[in-house]
């Protein structure tokens, strides 16, 4: 993905470059970052839609998880959130960090060592998470772009061992064929028309059901648009599109590992069998949210 500078954006767009510093600076274009004082703007960037009344009112998790973490609140459904969620994708993709030392380095920016060595990238890339949940917290209102899907793969591989390879697309759809449970996956070339395929099917303006978004995490999961990270990138996605559309999120727990990527394997034959699934993750979230006396649907 190339990248311009706020004066050739602010050509494109039509707009002064002091709007389109303001509009980076607000977290309003997805994969914009700062080096010094200069702004990089991926160059598929679309220009923020200006405001026009009052944006709608956030449901009620999302409203929650909104407070608790500008509040820094510890013990509720953000910090709750945070781990298991963290926990668990990075598990399911191999982690070898456990449940109470991701709690660690949430909870103190530290991690207890018992039980062996602990990898480099396992530690950096559970800090990246909560920074990445973080982000989707922050811009679960607006639609799915190309680039908000690129901006959470860069927060989550970010400053890892893959990052400093030439090969690795930091942030950007990857170069080098790859595949996914011995499946062949979309090539290289085609990544970027699937993906806008995908989403001009999708219609990311509108509100979707619990069934419409695991079938767009399907259909992510066979482009499997980046070099690595696509199931965590996919998960959170799936969580961001539940918070926005007012349906009860879900994590795919380690323990349901097996029967998740059963249903992705067999989702042609039998969609039932990964909704189901989905359903009892949905379930065990449904009475968090209870206990945590949150409205859902």
């Amino acid at each position: 993905m190339g990248y311009l500078s706020v004066s050739e954006v602010a050509e494109a767009w039509g707009v002064s470059e002091r709007s389109v510093r303001n509009y980076c600076a607000a977290g309003r274009v997805p994969g914009a970052f700062l080096t010094g004082k200069t702004w990089s703007i991926p160059a598929d960037a679309q220009k923020p839609a200006r405001a026009n009344g009052r944006q709608a009112a956030a449901p009620p998790l999302l409203r929650r998880l909104r407070e608790e973490k500008a509040a820094g609140t510890r013990g509720g459904i953000y910090h709750k959130v945070q781990v298991e969620l963290t926990y668990n994708s990075n598990r399911i993709e191999g982690s070898r960090l456990s449940l109470d030392q991701t709690r660690l380095i949430f909870e103190t920016a530290t991690i207890g060592a018992e039980g062996g060595a602990l990898r480099v990238d396992d530690i950096v890339e559970t800090s990246n998470h909560f920074r990445a949940i973080d982000h989707l917290i922050d811009h679960a209102q607006e639609p799915l772009t190309e680039a908000s899907a690129k901006e959470l793969h860069r927060l989550l591989k970010q400053s890892t061992s893959d990052a400093a390879r030439d090969w690795f697309a930091l942030g950007d759809y990857k170069r080098l064929p790859n595949e996914v449970a011995g499946q062949k996956t979309t090539e290289p070339e085609a990544v970027a028309r699937e993906m806008r395929a995908l989403l001009t099917s999708y219609e990311p303006a509108r509100a979707h059901t619990f069934e419409e978004i695991i079938a767009f995490h399907v259909r992510f999961e066979r482009i499997h648009p980046f070099q690595d990270g696509n199931g965590r990138v996919d998960r959170l996605i799936m969580f961001r599109e539940c918070l926005r559309s007012g349906v009860t999120p879900f994590i795919i727990t380690d323990d349901l590992k097996h029967f998740y990527y059963r249903g992705l394997a067999e989702w042609d034959e039998e969609q039932g069998f990964l909704i189901d699934t989905c359903l009892a993750a949905q379930d065990r979230f449904a009475a968090a949210l209870d206990y945590f006396r949150i409205s859902h649907d």
